[in-house]
């Protein structure tokens, strides 16, 4: 079962929900059923950029005086 993000529009609280199949999904706070599917983007934790290797002080990302 997918988690989906909803923006609740009735009182605009932002919450979570894991949802099957047609399930109706209601807001958490205020119980209204006029909420918006969020666009989630999918994200990765402990994956490293290769393009963001060097140091964060400079912009190359290859600079000797970081190593």
């Amino acid at each position: 079962m997918p988690i989906y993000e909803y923006k609740c529009k009735k009182c605009g609280e932002e919450f979570e929900k894991l949802v099957s199949g047609n399930q109706k999904v209601t807001c958490t706070k205020c119980n209204s059923k006029d909420v918006l599917k969020k666009f989630s983007v999918f994200g990765m934790s402990g994956v490293e950029n290769p393009a963001s290797s060097g140091c964060s002080s400079c912009s190359s990302g290859s600079c000797s005086s970081c190593k």
